[in-house]
């Protein structure tokens, strides 16, 4: 059988994937694409770098569970779901079984190897590219990169807008806003890499984060994205599984109406190479800070500054404790999840310098696009 091999490279850090199940291999291409330089490799040239190896086994699954089940071991949630983890201190590996989505792992840190063994295509390809980036943020972060909450867009010189604040303040909208009808490329929906460039040089660096993208309802028909979506799912083609089934249906239907469950919008999951194929959106891979914005969504407002600026908080930074959906489970970042503390200061300190600008948006997306580029020329 033909092995497939797929190598991600950001700055610095390579890892490379590999399988002999092709969906699994074609999923990781797909998920990083130009963000991350995924690119199919001949297996033979892998060498002893990072590395995750999946497969689709069901017997070997079954083998791997009983033995997960009658060793010692403790629960830990991780994608929001339970695993069994044991640790071999002696041997340094790390085993986990998650029976929800029939998976089991062995994670050996020292070498910078993660196995991964389940009985269905899907799941094996969604826990590997997970894992994959989870192995690229690792390298990233021991190398001095650290991990902010926010989005981003990048100009046509690579300076970069970065959109904060919590979940529902608007950091979606306002990147969406300035890529689609603004000019500039879409670096990244939710968090970003940053890095102090050395010492000597002023700035700090950026690089994407790549994940599926939540986009609501009323956005995505704001953005005049709701009926190529319909097409795309009419034909055959899906969003990301993570989407709740009630935003698939309603797409098919034309039902433009936001869904709410338990106060929580619920949302379509737009993979990071959709916004391309799909809406015709371009992807920026690196940039440069160049403004920090502060949005806010009002129904019916029209874009302005507000007077109060916010300045830039430690809640802004990701870190081991704020990442609560993907713990350290198996030793892959080796330092704290957001980034090493020194890094932390000193991006606070350079983004400090920077334009700041707190604003208020509404919910037409040209109008906000027309303002923020305005405000922040880049």
């Amino acid at each position: 059988m033909t092995t497939h091999a797929v190598r991600l490279a950001v700055a610095d850090a390579t890892t490379t994937v590999m399988s002999l199940d092709q969906a699994v291999t074609d999923w990781t291409a797909r998920y990083f694409g130009p963000w991350w330089n995924a690119v199919e490799v001949p297996p033979e040239s892998v060498g002893t770098g990072l590395a995750v190896v999946a497969g689709v086994h069901p017997s070997r699954y079954k083998e791997l569970a009983l033995g997960a089940v009658q060793a010692p071991h403790r629960s830990v949630e991780y994608a929001k779901a339970q695993h069994l983890v044991t640790h071999d201190p002696s041997s340094n590996v790390i085993r986990a079984f998650c029976p929800e989505h029939q998976l089991c792992y062995r994670s050996e840190p020292d070498r910078g190897q993660l196995h991964i063994v389940g009985c269905d295509t899907g799941p094996v390809a969604t826990a590997t590219a997970r894992l994959a980036r989870e192995m690229v943020r690792g390298a990233l972060l021991r190398d001095g990169w650290a991990v902010l909450h926010a989005s981003a867009v990048v100009g046509r010189d690579g300076g970069t807008i970065l959109a904060f604040g919590q979940k529902g303040a608007g950091k979606t909208t306002t990147a969406l806003a300035l890529a689609a009808c603004g000019g500039l490329r879409l670096l990244a929906n939710d968090r970003v890499f940053v890095r102090p460039r050395p010492d000597g040089e002023a700035g700090i660096d950026v690089l994407p984060w790549p994940s599926a993208a939540a986009v609501g309802l009323g956005l995505l028909d704001a953005l005049n994205w709701f009926d190529l979506a319909q097409k795309r799912l009419r034909d055959g083609e899906r969003l990301h599984p993570t989407q709740h089934e009630k935003v698939t249906s309603a797409l098919l239907a034309g039902d433009r109406t936001p869904l709410w469950d338990n106060g929580r919008e619920l949302k379509a999951q737009v993979f990071p190479d959709q916004f391309d194929r799909w809406f015709g959106l371009p992807l920026a891979t690196s940039g440069e800070a160049a403004a920090l914005v502060f949005p806010r969504v009002e129904a019916g407002a029209a874009p302005a500054e507000e007077t109060t600026v916010r300045a830039l908080t430690g809640h802004d930074f990701m870190s081991g404790t704020t990442e609560d959906r993907y713990p350290d489970v198996f030793e892959l970042a080796l330092v704290d999840g957001g980034g090493i503390e020194q890094t932390r200061q000193e991006v606070a300190r350079r983004l400090g310098r920077l334009p700041h600008h707190s604003v208020v948006l509404g919910h037409d997306v040209s109008a906000n696009a027309d303002f923020l580029t305005k405000l922040m020329p880049v």
